[in-house]
C-alpha cells in the first residue's frame, strides 16, 4: 500500500480553503478532515488559528448557517445536539438554538399535515412526530391544544 506524504504548509492550506469554499466547516470539522494530510498536530493547529484569525474560519457563522438549515424541520433539542456533535462551544449553541420555538413547531406541522386532527389517536401521532423532531412536550401539548383541537 501506498502511503502519501504530508502536505506542505500551502498544499494544506489551499485544501482547508478548497474545504471552506464549498460550504461552512466548524474548526473541529475541519481539523478531522486535515488531520490526516497535516505534517503534525501543532501545523494543523498553527493553521486553523490562522485561517481563524482572518475570519475564514468561524464556529458562530458555521452554526448559524447549521442552524438555519436545520431549523426548517427539527427543534431546538435536536439542533443543539447536532451542532454539539459538530464540535460548536456551547455558548454559540444556546445563542444560536433559542428562537421562537412554537412558531417553528406550528410550520412544520402544518407543512406536514394539511388538516387539523380529528381523533385523539392523530394528534397522539402528531405529538410523536414534533417530539421526534426535537421540540418540547411543553410547545407540543400547547400547539395540539392551541391548533389541533377539533371544533
Amino acid at each position: 500500500m501506498k502511503v502519501e506524504a504530508p502536505d506542505t504548509p500551502a498544499q494544506l492550506k489551499a485544501r482547508a480553503l478548497r474545504h471552506l469554499v464549498r460550504r461552512e466547516h466548524s474548526r473541529a470539522e475541519l481539523a478531522r478532515k486535515l488531520a490526516p494530510r497535516a505534517e503534525s498536530p501543532q501545523a494543523l493547529e498553527a493553521l486553523l488559528d490562522e485561517l481563524h484569525a482572518g475570519k475564514q474560519l468561524s464556529d458562530e457563522r458555521y452554526a448559524e448557517e447549521r442552524a438555519r438549515s436545520l431549523a426548517r424541520k427539527y427543534g431546538p433539542a435536536k439542533i443543539r445536539h447536532d451542532l454539539k456533535s459538530k464540535g460548536i462551544g456551547d455558548e454559540i449553541v444556546e445563542r444560536i438554538s433559542s428562537g421562537d420555538e412554537l412558531a417553528r413547531a406550528r410550520a412544520i406541522l402544518s407543512r406536514k399535515y394539511r388538516h387539523p386532527a380529528s381523533t385523539r389517536e392523530e394528534r397522539a401521532r402528531r405529538g410523536r412526530f414534533l417530539q421526534s423532531r426535537g421540540f418540547s412536550m411543553d410547545v407540543i401539548a400547547r400547539l395540539l391544544r392551541d391548533i389541533e383541537e377539533p371544533s
